[in-house]
């Protein structure tokens, strides 16, 4: 593949990441095929690098472009870790669109997921995605008492902790009335916020480290009612001086994607203690936060080779331990507990047969199955085109990651097609 600019300093030793687009109907859960979308550097916007057509399935092919070097999202003293770029997506009864700023980090697949409005009318929206949190200037966190009291909350709603379908983000600070409220499903809002927050490039058990953190805090403000107790209708804010960073419609990272999916049910406690941890953290740069976790600080101790409960417990303390949500919510039926795989039978696999075809109604790119609760070789094959459409490991297993990935997407075509 031909690359038409490079980073000056880093001729001869060029790093590369790649972006991939996935596309869908806003309106009606179905992949957007043939869309045209076009790939250009934000610092040369007319220059188109690559220009790719959408599948069956809404996807484009993993696009290899210029990044700068691995080593500058390794100390905070460096330069941009991180290459910009514009994403320019048409097709034929849709609105143009245009998303600002997509970041790619060396050596990782950015995933920009869109849905595309139905536009009969010359139409465009733009999405412009700002800084990172490790790289722009943001206010920091107001410190806030870790596990809430009833004189603080009012009341405490929830009998016990419960993964939510979805997460009201109030873009802007509590008090900013005119800020748009999102809705957006728990385990992309965290992805979002993960992706904002912190460098896919980091070690794996910094990354962990921090997804917990990220998803503790988010948990406690739904088992508080933080916001709803105050008299707001969401459940959090973007604001990185009250809660965390999310970004409407930006890109996220296939590694942060996958990690999030398989421990998107736990959360930080202490002994005794039924509500998630408020697990405030800080950059550890710009910013110094006893007792909570450094974001920097992390990285140095996954270096190092500490796993993610020590980096957590070398800033939270020995008593904090990762407590995994027995309700999730938005799904018919919990896992079953055991991988399924050739050779089983049951309920739990005619339940997934059934979800596979269904879901192969909009995504035509699964094959149809014999719903007899019997997971053969043709099941086998389906539910590895389901996980290669939906970035899981494709090997035909359907483990915890894959079982709620196929009941989340057969959620969502289904209420789609009941509004219909």
């Amino acid at each position: 593949m031909n690359h038409p600019f490079v980073y000056p300093a880093q001729v001869g030793t060029q790093s590369f990441g790649q972006i991939r687009v996935n596309l869908t109907a806003a309106d009606e859960f179905r992949p957007v095929e043939n869309a045209t979308v076009q790939i250009s550097s934000t610092s040369n916007p007319d220059a188109v690098i690559e220009e790719v057509k959408s599948d069956e399935s809404g996807q484009t092919q993993a696009i290899e472009v210029p990044t700068p070097d691995l080593e500058n999202s390794m100390e905070p003293e460096a330069g941009q870790p991180y290459s910009e770029y514009n994403i320019t997506v048409t097709a034929p009864g849709f609105e143009r669109l245009l998303i600002s700023g997509v970041q790619v980090f060396p050596e990782v697949t950015a995933l920009q997921e869109s849905r595309l409005n139905e536009s009969q009318e010359p139409a465009m929206r733009d999405i412009v995605i700002p800084p990172h949190t490790l790289f722009g200037d943001f206010p920091p966190k107001i410190a806030e008492n870790e596990i809430k009291t009833i004189a603080e909350t009012g009341e405490i709603v929830l009998s016990e902790v419960v993964i939510p379908e979805i997460i009201i983000v109030h873009d802007g600070p509590p008090s900013d009335t005119a800020a748009n409220n999102y809705y957006v499903r728990y385990r992309d809002y965290i992805k979002n916020v993960a992706s904002s927050e912190i460098y896919a490039t980091w070690p794996e058990s910094t990354v962990v480290a921090n997804i917990l953190a990220i998803m503790s805090f988010t948990l406690n403000r739904v088992y508080t009612e933080w916001y709803r107790g105050k008299g707001y209708n969401f459940t959090i804010t973007s604001s990185t001086a009250y809660d965390q960073f999310y970004v409407y419609g930006r890109n996220i990272h296939t590694n942060i994607s996958s990690l999030v999916d398989t421990i998107f049910s736990n959360y930080l406690t202490r002994p005794n203690i039924e509500q998630p941890v408020l697990t405030q953290y800080c950059d550890g740069k710009t910013v110094s936060c006893p007792n909570w976790l450094s974001q920097w600080g992390s990285k140095d101790l996954g270096d190092r080779g500490y796993e993610a409960i020590e980096i957590l417990r070398n800033y939270y303390g020995n008593n904090i331990y990762i407590e995994t949500a027995e309700q999730i919510s938005g799904v018919p039926s919990s896992f079953p507990g055991t991988n399924l795989s050739i050779g089983s039978k049951g309920n739990s696999v005619k339940q997934m047969q059934q979800q596979l075809n269904r879901i192969s109604d909009n995504f035509p790119a699964i094959s149809k199955i014999a719903d007899d609760g019997i997971f053969g070789n043709a099941t086998a094959n389906a539910v590895k085109q389901f996980q290669e459409i939906f970035g899981l490991p494709a090997n035909g297993i359907v483990d915890y990651p894959t079982w709620y990935k196929i009941s989340a997407i057969y959620v969502a075509v289904s209420r789609i097609a009941e509004l219909s």
